[in-house]
C-alpha cells in the first residue's frame, strides 16, 4: 500500500476506478464522511480497477479535469508523473485494496516512513573460524542488506582461527563496522589490533584489555547473574571517561529469563544514562516460536529501557530472518515511542503468519461483484466464509479447493487446470491463516520472505501459463493448448479486457 495521504480542506479529489469496484468505492467514501476533501468517482470503463494503466487513463479521461488531484488504484501501472504533467494536477496511487482507503487517508492508521531508530544491530557470524574469508564477506553483505550496523565475528572455544585478521581486514576494506566476539583475551587483542571496532565481551577482571587497544568494549558480569560485578565494571569505565556498552545478559526461558529482564531494569534504574546491549539470540534461537513475534516483544522492552544495541544471530533455520526482523522492530518501536502510541498500524512486516484485516470483502459484497460479471474469466476471492470462485456462469464457495474442481469444467485443459490449482491453493492458505489474497499475486509474508518489488512503471506482464505459451510459440512447439487459448480461460489477470 502507498504511504498515508494528506488532504487539504476543500481539496477536490477525483478517484478513478472500474465497473466492479464502482459501488464499493462510493460506499466507502460515504462511510468516511465527514471528509476534509470533496470526492468524486469516475468509472474509466474497465472491469477490474487494478488493471488500469496510465495509457488507458490518458485515452479515457479528457483534459482538463475538474479536480485538484487524481487518485488511481495502487496497482495502476505506468508513468504517473507524465500523467500529472498531462493533466496539470497531481496523479497519485492510492491503496491496493479499496477497503484500505480510510487507512490511506489516516482515519485508522499511523502510517509513516520508518526511517529512524536508536538501536545498533550487531549481527554475529558464529561459524567464522570454520569458513573462508569469502563466505564471511558474503554473510556480512547479506546482514548489511537486512539492516545490520556491525558485523560480529564469533570465535569458537578450542577452535583455531588463523584467518581472523584476514577476515577483519577484508570487512574493514568494504566499510563494515566489526566486532570480535570471544571470552578469550588473546582473541580479543588479536581482533582489535587487526581493526575491530568493538570487543565482545570484557569482565571486570579483564578490563585491562581495554587499556591495550582502542576498540569499544561490551561489559558483562563476572559470573551469570552477578549484577554487582557488572556495575563495578561500568563504574570503572565511567571514571575513565571511556566508551562502552553494558550487557546484563538475557537468559533463555526457564533458565533465568525473567530474572535477567529484571537485571536490565535494575541496571537502567541505577545507571539511567549508560549505553546498554542485549543479545536476543537466547530467545530467538532457543524458543520454538516465530522469531518475528519474539523480536517484536523484545524490542518493546529494548525501547522502554533505551537499550542502544542488540546482538542478533541466525544460527537456527527458523531464525534465518532474525536480523531483518530486528531492523523492522527497532524502527516500529522507535516510531511508536516517539508518537507516545501503541505499536500498531505502523507496519505489517512482523505479522508473518496472520493479519489483522485479512478479508477485505464480505460474502455479500463478493456475490454482488459476481452478479455483475458478464465474461467467462474466473475470479477468485476469499472471505471469512471461504474461497469464492466465479464467472458469468455462477459462483462456487468452499474451504476445500478439491470440492470446487468438478464445477470448473477444466478437465480437458491442463494449462488452465494447473493455473487454477495454483491460485486456489494460495487462496486456501490465505483463508486458513487469515492473510490477504489477491489473484495472480504471490502471498505476502512480511519479513519472513524477501519481497519482490513490483515495477509499476511497466505494463503488467502475462501470467505464468501465458509466458510458457509464448515460449512454446517462439520455439515452434505444438501440443495441448495452454490457458488463455480457450474461450473460458484467461489465467492472468482476469477481466483485463476493456469494456
Amino acid at each position: 500500500m502507498s504511504d498515508q495521504a494528506v488532504a487539504r480542506p476543500g481539496e477536490r479529489i477525483l478517484f478513478l476506478t472500474g465497473h466492479l469496484a464502482y459501488k464499493s468505492l462510493h460506499r466507502i467514501l460515504d462511510d468516511m464522511q465527514p471528509l476534509p476533501f470533496v470526492p468524486s468517482v469516475l468509472d474509466v470503463g474497465i472491469n477490474v480497477a487494478g488493471l488500469m494503466t496510465a495509457d488507458l487513463i490518458r485515452r479515457r479521461l479528457p483534459a482538463p479535469v475538474d479536480a485538484d488531484r487524481i487518485i488511481v488504484p495502487g496497482r495502476c501501472r505506468g508513468d504517473l508523473d507524465d500523467l500529472s504533467r498531462h493533466y496539470g494536477i497531481p496523479v497519485q496511487r492510492g491503496p491496493d485494496e479499496v477497503k484500505d482507503l480510510p487507512v490511506h487517508f489516516g482515519r485508522k492508521a499511523k502510517k509513516r516512513v520508518l526511517d529512524r531508530h536508536d538501536v545498533l544491530i550487531f549481527a554475529e557470524i558464529v561459524d567464522a573460524p570454520q569458513v573462508g574469508v569469502d563466505q564471511v564477506l558474503a554473510t556480512a553483505r547479506r546482514y548489511r542488506r537486512d539492516g545490520a550496523d556491525v558485523v560480529d565475528i564469533g570465535c569458537l572455544p578450542d577452535t583455531p582461527f588463523p584467518h581472523m585478521e584476514d577476515c577483519i581486514r577484508a570487512l574493514k576494506d568494504e566499510g563494515f563496522q566489526v566486532s570480535i566476539d570471544s571470552l578469550n583475551t588473546d582473541d580479543l587483542l588479536r581482533g582489535a589490533r587487526a581493526g575491530a571496532d568493538y570487543l565482545l565481551s570484557l569482565k571486570k577482571s579483564t578490563l585491562w584489555v581495554a587499556d591495550e587497544v582502542d576498540a569499544i568494549p561490551v561489559l558483562i558480569p563476572d559470573t551469570p547473574g552477578d549484577l554487582d560485578s557488572l556495575r563495578d565494571a561500568v563504574d570503572i569505565m565511567l571514571a575513565r571517561g571511556e566508551p562502552f556498552y553494558a550487557d546484563p545478559i538475557i537468559e533463555p526461558i526457564h533458565f533465568g529469563f525473567t530474572s535477567s529482564i529484571v537485571r536490565y531494569h535494575d541496571l537502567r534504574r541505577t545507571h539511567p544514562d549508560i549505553p546498554m546491549m542485549m543479545g536476543v539470540g537466547n530467545l530467538t534461537e532457543l524458543t520454538d516460536a516465530d522469531t518475528s513475534g519474539i523480536n517484536a516483544l523484545l524490542f518493546g522492552i529494548i525501547s522502554e529501557l533505551r537499550v542502544g544495541a542488540v546482538l542478533a544471530t541466525e544460527v537456527s533455520p527458523h531464525a534465518r530472518r532474525a536480523v531483518k526482523e530486528a531492523d523492522i522492530a527497532r524502527r516500529i518501536m522507535y516510531a511508536a515511542r516517539d508518537d507516545n502510541a501503541l505499536p500498531r498500524d505502523y507496519s505489517d512486516d512482523l505479522m508473518t503468519t496472520h493479519q489483522r484485516r485479512p478479508f477485505t470483502d464480505t460474502p455479500q459484497e463478493i456475490a454482488d461483484l459476481a452478479a455483475a460479471v458478464r465474461d467467462p474469466n474466473f475470479r477468485i476471492q476469499i472471505s471469512e466464509q471461504g474461497i469464492h470462485i466465479y464467472n458469468r456462469d455462477g459462483m462456487q464457495v468452499s474451504t476445500d479447493p478439491f470440492a470446487l474442481y468438478p464445477g470448473l469444467n477444466v478437465a480437458d485443459d491442463g494449462g488452465h487446470a494447473f493455473y487454477l490449482g495454483v491460485e486456489l491453493a494460495r487462496a486456501q492458505i490465505a483463508w486458513q491463516l487469515g492473510r490477504r489474497y489477491a489473484q495472480d499475486e504471490e502471498l505476502l509474508w512480511g519479513a519472513a520472505v524477501e519481497k519482490k518489488e513490483q515495477d509499476l512503471m511497466a505494463h503488467c506482464a502475462p501470467g505464468t501459463t501465458l509466458q510458457r505459451k509464448a515460449k512454446r510459440r517462439a520455439a515452434g512447439a505444438t501440443g495441448t493448448p495452454s490457458a488463455g487459448e480457450h474461450s473460458n480461460t484467461t489465467p492472468a489477470p482476469p477481466g483485463e479486457s476493456e469494456s
